[in-house]
């Protein structure tokens, strides 16, 4: 009886024994390492080792090369930059007047030759029509009457000088002849003016002397502007110039350049100026137009002022007729440090931003300071350089709740 009694109790002495020493493992473990090394070695390690190791891999989120690609996550690194204050405001866009060309016939005859389609571009000076026109082989042919007249009588009056100053010739013969060459090449002059009302240039009018009898009714109508044909107003064989017929053959429009009438409240205008900066809604980068005129008018139905901006239209995408927004930018602020606003999370209160690392990505708590539409300064966590995350931000988030989610048990 008193021997189980004793097991028993050894038992219970056992059991009370290791739960001190998991209680009290670091002094346990120091005190059996000076007594004999090897039964320190047999305490279990403070599981607090495993927690520190955890703790250094909060916030971070593993990703591989591959995955991070496929993310899309937009990385580029934060810098200094400009935080704008944007007045927006709806805008249709035109064609710029000064960039607009309506091919005028000029003279009354029919439509020979239409040498351009619609939507074709076309350079300045390229020969985009032929006219036939009895009125232009009228002009010609008086051209060239009045310039071989004035030739003969320029001839006569070359030898009738020379017989004049060699006293052979009476002075009256001399000054008859002066007179006709004089009426003769006014004759001439006027002739040419017809042909420049015409529109023909000076290397058609020099030309007309080699030119075939058959092709003195043919008028070449040129591009006034380098362009794009938008509009086609006549077919061929179509009788133009006459009363009640077609006045113009073609409307060629420069779109490298358009404008946008912006719809400006009227509470907004004293904050509009002619030479402020605009983007539009289309545009990415820096602005890509101008404020060139504040209409002092204002619209009666929409109470509202007519403002138009200039704007560069190099590719055509901006096209007359679309409606977009105009950004017109009002005030700009240097900032050493900017980041977009789609690079922001709030994770647990905290505003963070996920900055690549080698792994993958790393949360990155942040001091937000000023900001405007798209971007906001960062005054504190986060150095100029360093790679984060601008996009598909809200993953990264997802990614790293799982994570945490994961060591929390």
């Amino acid at each position: 009886m008193k021997r189980g009694y004793s097991l028993a109790a050894m038992m219970i002495a056992g059991i009370l024994i290791g739960l001190y020493l998991a209680a009290s493992n670091g002094t346990v473990r120091s005190v059996l390492a000076s007594m004999n090394p090897a039964a320190a070695s047999t305490v279990p390690a403070k599981a607090g080792g495993h927690e520190e190791e955890e703790k250094g891999t909060e916030g971070v989120i593993k990703l591989a090369d591959a995955q991070v690609e496929a993310g899309k996550f937009g990385i580029k690194p934060a810098a200094a930059g400009e935080l704008t204050r944007k007045l927006s405001a709806p805008a249709v866009i035109t064609p710029d007047p000064d960039r607009v060309a309506r091919v005028a016939a000029k003279v009354v005859g029919t439509i020979a030759e239409m040498r351009k389609r619609l939507g074709e571009e076309v350079p300045k000076g390229d020969v985009i029509a032929i006219i036939d026109s009895r009125e232009v082989a009228e002009a010609k042919s008086a051209y060239l009457a009045a310039s071989v007249n004035y030739a003969l009588q320029s001839d006569l009056f070359q030898r009738e000088k020379r017989l004049f100053d060699q006293k052979i010739n009476a002075e009256q013969q001399f000054l008859r002849v002066r007179a006709t060459t004089t009426e003769s090449k006014l004759q001439l002059d006027l002739a040419r003016q017809k042909l420049a009302a015409l529109d023909l240039n000076d290397a058609e009018v020099d030309a007309l002397q080699k030119q075939p009898v058959a092709e003195l009714r043919r008028k070449e109508i040129r591009a006034p502007i380098s362009g794009r044909i938008i509009e086609r107003r006549v077919d061929l064989g179509a009788p133009v110039g006459g009363e009640g017929q077609e006045k113009e053959l073609y409307v060629i429009a420069d779109l490298g350049r358009v404008w946008a009438d912006l719809s400006v409240p009227t509470n907004e205008l004293e904050h509009i100026r002619e030479g402020q900066a605009v983007r539009s809604s289309q545009a990415e980068g820096p602005p890509d137009g101008t404020i060139v005129f504040v209409s002092p008018i204002l619209n009666q139905d929409t109470r509202s002022a007519r403002v138009v901006a200039a704007f560069a239209n190099p590719k055509g995408v901006l096209r007359p007729g679309t409606y977009l927004t105009a950004h017109v930018i009002m005030d700009v602020k240097p900032v050493d440090l900017l980041v977009p606003k789609t690079a922001l999370q709030t994770v647990e209160g905290q505003q963070v931003v996920f900055v690549r690392t080698a792994e993958g990505f790393e949360k990155r708590e942040v001091a937000l300071g000023d900001s405007d539409d798209d971007n906001v300064q960062i005054a504190f966590g986060l150095d100029a350089g360093e790679k984060l995350a601008t996009t598909n931000t809200f993953t990264l988030k997802a990614d790293l709740g799982k994570s945490e989610a994961e060591h929390s048990h």
